[in-house]
């Protein structure tokens, strides 16, 4: 037996022998010399766009492109955003891979340097139309960048300085906004409780007067009424909007909102007060919630924020809105403009997904198909066509979608309150849900790579999951759009008047009936789309109220009978907002003249219709399709997709986002990985 010595030496002799081998050496050089794989611009195999990417960019981003540029390049250019050369190309990537502590600070840093060069002028204090529509573009952007940015933000002007605008008056405004928009004051929006999320109704936080002082009293009265999961808590606000029950003279009077102080100008937290870290997350790291104790906390009767309800100086209740259902509604208006931020937003993720995992997908090889010819493009695979190009023209369909809805939200008045509320809700829900699931197959579609952080698509998924439940669990959602369609259709019906808003005016019509042959032709005729997509929402909708009335006659309440009904009511709720997706996208398409970026939105919107039939039971379930029917639909879907081919690049392209928010496997990925750029 060799011991330890003998062969460590036999071993150094063999590879010794190895190195100076003359065959070894000429071998190596044949390696040297021989091709490799070469990396090739995705626009060597998509040729030139056939239709105005600037025009397409417009028509899905909205307005204010110029700012949106300035604004990435302002952040791009800045130390403060991580700015990094992979092979030879800039990305800024957030601080992803930096502890929690650090995260935070960054996001503190990048605000103070925002807020330095003016891009938060006007958000407060200014109410122009103009200012309302920038604002928001811009907000939508630094969440582009950053989710954490995004919602540290999102909490400060929409959530805590959206209290005090909407429901604050005049005195809250003169004293609070100047100080909010310069952040002097750093505002925190204290509803949700350890005990209560979706139900704010029933929150456990209790708030009396004391008449001899003139002070609310604000109480945490057990541990599950902690506030819980408050942004900008744990480290930064300095004061939050308590949303509390009011008890007036042993009378609740239900939930009401209070300006409370919880840190002094010095960072320490204010006497009554405690406050704990929610901890690490899964994603927004970049953002401290806390948790929220008051123990007994006095502030002054001013500080109730009074547009809806007041209290007098000797105690006495009195409201303008005499209703409690409708008092308790006005008091949530604040989380309309969250929820119109969120759907936005998440379709912007999206974007960055698709456009990553499409240019990926042109320059990316695998496998010979025929001897003696290249490895094949990965888009060049139908079942990989099939996985992304769907998701892509559902994108292109709801950030049309997403456009109207901005619209109506910046040109508002008191008569949309109704249909701002059930948009916002709706497209919450079914937007953030394409957005997880895009993400999941941009991700599995990039392979490995897609698990890096540099390539954001993995790291994606963890920041942008938790928009499926704050502001508003997407099932709840679902269930408020279907109460607010049946109530209508039940006022209406009891009435015997016509259907008006919540685009239930195609009710008053004849029932749609679909062919029974399904053709190519038939099924992208936008006639035929416009009929399905009715039916589906008109008969659920019947179906609902049948079941709701059959229960009630039976002895149970409207509430019971409605809960009973959830899985019609789930399904109302997806049908009602996809139709009103299409119908955004069928107008957005008839706005654009005759010609090639035409053409390119009517393959689009087919597919986004097709794609629909096919995802949703419903069709099926209820019988508006039949399953040979379903069956032609699987292949014209197929078609659609090679169809779209040609022109996924200048699609993704038209998203506007600028190459340095994107990464290094949407470029030139051999070279970024290379051993040169490791030296860099």
């Amino acid at each position: 037996m060799e011991n330890s010595e003998q062969q460590f030496a036999r071993r150094a002799l063999v590879i010794a022998r190895h190195l100076i081998n003359s065959d070894t050496c000429n071998e190596i050089a044949s390696l040297q010399t021989s091709s490799c794989l070469q990396y090739l611009p995705p626009e060597r195999f998509s040729g030139k766009p056939t239709f105005d990417v600037g025009a397409m960019r417009e028509l899905i981003d909205g307005p204010n492109v110029e700012d949106r540029d300035w604004l990435f390049n302002l952040m791009a250019n800045s130390d403060l955003f991580c700015p990094k050369r992979r092979g030879g190309q800039l990305y800024v990537l957030p601080d992803y891979n930096k502890p929690m502590e650090h995260q935070r600070e960054m996001t503190v840093k990048r605000i103070l340097y925002l807020l330095d060069k003016g891009i938060f002028k006007g958000w407060m204090t200014d109410s122009s139309l103009e200012i309302e529509v920038r604002s928001s573009i811009l907000h939508e952007c630094l969440g582009l960048y950053d989710h954490s940015l995004g919602i540290k933000l999102g909490v400060h002007f929409n959530l805590w300085g959206g209290a005090i605008k909407f429901l604050g008056t005049k005195g809250h405004h003169e004293k609070w906004l100047q100080d909010t928009e310069d952040f002097v004051v750093i505002g925190c929006f204290a509803m949700t409780e350890l005990g209560h999320g979706s139900n704010v109704r029933g929150i456990e936080t209790i708030t009396t007067y004391d008449p001899s002082t003139q002070e609310f009293v604000i109480t945490t009265p057990c541990e599950s009424a902690q506030k819980y999961w408050i942004g900008g808590a744990a480290n930064h606000a300095t004061h939050t909007v308590v949303f509390s029950q009011l008890i007036i003279n042993g009378k609740n009077e239900g939930v009401h909102a209070f300006i409370a102080q919880i840190r002094d100008k010095d960072g320490k937290i204010c006497s009554g007060v405690r406050i704990a870290d929610c901890g690490h997350k899964i994603g927004l790291n970049g953002v401290d919630n806390g948790r929220i104790w008051f123990d007994k906390v006095r502030v002054p009767r001013e500080n109730l924020l009074n547009s809806v309800a007041d209290v007098s100086p000797d105690g006495k209740y009195h409201s303008r809105i005499a209703d409690p259902d409708q008092r308790f509604a006005a008091f949530l208006s604040p989380l309309t403009n969250g929820r119109v931020t969120i759907a936005v937003s998440s379709l912007y993720q999206s974007r960055i997904g698709l456009a990553t995992a499409i240019r990926y997908s042109l320059t990316r090889r695998a496998f010979h198909l025929y001897p003696d010819e290249p490895e094949v493009l990965l888009l060049d695979y139908p079942a990989h066509r099939r996985r992304l190009l769907p998701l892509l023209a559902k994108t292109y369909a709801m950030s049309c979608a997403a456009n109207d809805l901005k619209r109506i939200y910046w040109e508002r008045t008191p008569s949309d309150s109704k249909t701002i509320h059930v948009l916002s809700s709706g497209y919450k829900a079914i937007f953030t849900w394409h957005n997880m699931k895009t993400l999941q197959e941009c991700r599995e579609a990039c392979g490995g790579q897609g698990l890096k952080t540099e390539n954001r698509i993995g790291h994606l998924k963890g920041e942008y999951d938790v928009q499926s439940t704050f502001e508003g669990d997407n099932n709840v959602l679902m269930q408020q759009v279907s109460k607010a369609l049946f109530s209508e259709y039940s006022v209406a019906r009891k009435k015997q008047k016509p259907l008006r808003g919540l685009g239930l005016e195609h009710m008053n019509n004849n029932r749609p009936v679909i062919p029974a042959r399904l053709d190519s032709s038939t099924l992208r005729n936008i006639e035929f789309q416009i009929d399905i997509f009715r039916l589906r929402e008109r008969d659920l909708l019947e179906r609902l109220a049948t079941e709701v009335s059959q229960c009630v006659s039976q002895g149970t309440t409207t509430a019971v009978a409605f809960t009973l009904s959830y899985e019609l009511a789930g399904d109302l709720g997806r049908a009602s907002s996809e139709r009103a997706v299409l119908d955004s996208f069928i107008l957005a398409e008839t706005k654009v003249a005759a010609g090639s970026m035409k053409d390119i939105l009517g393959l689009l919107r087919t597919t986004y219709a097709l794609i629909t039939l096919e995802e949703d039971i419903s069709f099926l379930r209820y019988g508006y399709l039949s399953p040979q029917q379903s069956q032609i639909i699987r292949k014209e879907i197929a078609k659609l997709c090679d169809e779209l081919r040609p022109h996924a690049l200048a699609l993704v392209d038209s998203f506007g986002i600028p190459q340095p928010y994107l990464s290094p496997i949407a470029f030139d990925w051999i070279e970024a990985n290379s051993w040169a750029a490791v030296q860099q």
